[in-house]
């Protein structure tokens, strides 16, 4: 019987910890796209990331991608910056691809916290799968 209740223990254990990673991806990528939103509204240095920081908290209102987008596009209509809706939504998606949990995972064994940078699609581009079509 321990058998089984081990097993369903370590079932428990890989489920909160991929949940985990789940949701550090998720803030990662918010992170970014907050920088990138920062940089179109002029902001930068402290407040560049105190805005990352709002966004990243704006996704906890409820689930899915919803109030991240229009968190930004209240924010970007109310300064007059120009995108359009699926600009944005490009933006949110170009860093949320299926690899995110296991970036995620290899960051955490080399470094000790998410990277700094100013450019949302140069992090984009770092994280890009590049295979050849032979």
């Amino acid at each position: 019987m321990t058998t089984f209740k081990d097993r369903n223990e370590g079932f428990e254990r890989k489920f909160a910890h991929d949940e985990e990673l789940k949701f550090r991806a998720t803030a990662r990528r918010n992170k970014l796209l907050g920088l990138w939103a920062a940089e179109q509204l002029g902001l930068s240095g402290d407040e560049a990331q105190a805005y990352a920081v709002e966004v990243i908290k704006a996704d906890l209102a409820e689930p899915g991608d919803e109030d991240v987008f229009r968190k930004v596009r209240t924010d970007f209509d109310a300064k007059g910056v120009e995108q359009s809706d699926h600009q944005i939504r490009n933006i949110i998606g170009e860093n949320s691809g299926g690899g995110a949990p296991d970036r995620i995972r290899s960051e955490s064994l080399t470094a000790p916290h998410v990277p700094e940078g100013n450019s949302f699609s140069s992090a984009a581009s770092r994280n890009t799968n590049s295979k050849s079509l032979d």
